[in-house]
């Protein structure tokens, strides 16, 4: 090869390199999409469903009373309320973007959102029915019956309808187009130099480790309390409860930070009121890590900017029961 051709190739190889190089790493964080609507009727269905309180025993309680749309997709409380006010063992996680979790609930006992529907119709602790008393309670409301007939095809009304339908429904439940997003997709105006440096902090600290992907977490199961034990005020144990496993006791859901600004109080057992608790809890106990006021002040910046689109729709109107719809028991 001539000196020529190989300052030529040389150059050549240099130049590839510059471009590799000035491509931006890939993000651990992936923008939210919206949702793709295929079955009008059933997401439609699966939202009255939604907001029913007929499919508790008290006639009080909907899947809305815990996971509130209107806040989030939680109910703000530390452990929730359920049939008689009894105090429920663990935090509510939000149902905003759920769909991209790698299980429901914070022990993962549900494989996906079909499964975790049919959980709280049944807890005498939640809304402290039976699948087939409210199965009997939509039977009786012909509105609902030609809903379903809608919706399936067929008249039969039966749990894993009813379960498909609300699944349906939260599959939607998703909230794209933060100003994170937005910064993601190009926009390097979306973020001010505090959000960005906050989100520089999160990575390097090591947060992206659990929370990563389209919901900031939700895709695995990790100790709480890797260096430092934490001390919970709830009786749940994690992961064990559902393995049996003692290996996994005290491993939780990692939980998504997508509109963590509206999520609090925070943990399983919500006793992290604020985000800027959170924040230095988990430093200490997941990362051995002290973050400064101003570090801890930036990475809150940060977290408010994954604040997503709302759902946003117009509320049900429930059909009306009738003469031979069985009556609620609140008192009971």
């Amino acid at each position: 090869m001539k000196i020529s051709q190989l300052a030529l190739a040389i150059t050549a190889l240099v130049g590839s390199l510059g471009v590799w190089a000035a491509k931006p790493a890939a993000e651990p964080i992936s923008p939210i999409q919206p949702a793709v609507v295929k079955n009008p009727q059933l997401v439609e269905l699966g939202k009255k469903l939604y907001y029913d309180p007929r499919l508790s025993k008290s006639g009080a309680i909907s899947c809305n009373s815990c996971h509130n749309l209107s806040m989030g997709g939680t109910d703000n409380l530390k452990t929730s309320i359920g049939h008689n006010w009894q105090k429920g063992p663990i935090n509510s996680p939000t149902v905003l973007n759920s769909r991209f979790s790698v299980a429901q609930f914070w022990d993962g006992r549900a494989k996906d959102l079909k499964e975790q529907a049919g959980g709280p119709i049944a807890n005498p602790g939640e809304m402290a029915f039976t699948h087939e008393l409210a199965i009997d309670v939509l039977k009786s409301i012909p509105q609902y019956v030609a809903e379903f007939k809608g919706a399936f095809g067929t008249d039969t009304v039966d749990i894993g309808k009813v379960t498909t339908a609300i699944a349906a429904f939260e599959e939607t439940l998703v909230t794209p187009d933060s100003r994170f997003d937005k910064w993601l997709k190009g926009d390097k105006k979306a973020l001010n130099e505090k959000e960005l440096a906050g989100y520089a902090l999160f990575k390097n600290s090591g947060c992206v480790a659990c929370h990563n992907g389209p919901a900031v977490g939700g895709n695995s199961f990790q100790k709480m309390g890797v260096v430092e034990p934490y001390k919970a005020t709830s009786p749940a144990e994690g992961r064990s409860a559902v393995t049996g496993k003692d290996a996994d006791r005290f491993n939780f859901k990692v939980p998504t930070l997508r509109n963590v600004e509206l999520t609090y109080p925070y943990f399983h057992d919500g006793e992290a009121a604020t985000l800027e608790k959170a924040v230095d809890t988990m430093g200490r106990l997941q990362l051995g890590k002290q973050f400064t006021t101003e570090e801890n002040a930036s990475i809150v910046a940060f977290l408010k900017t994954l604040t997503g689109k709302q759902p946003s729709f117009k509320l049900p109107i429930l059909p009306p029961s009738s003469n031979t719809t069985p009556q609620p028991k609140p008192f009971e």
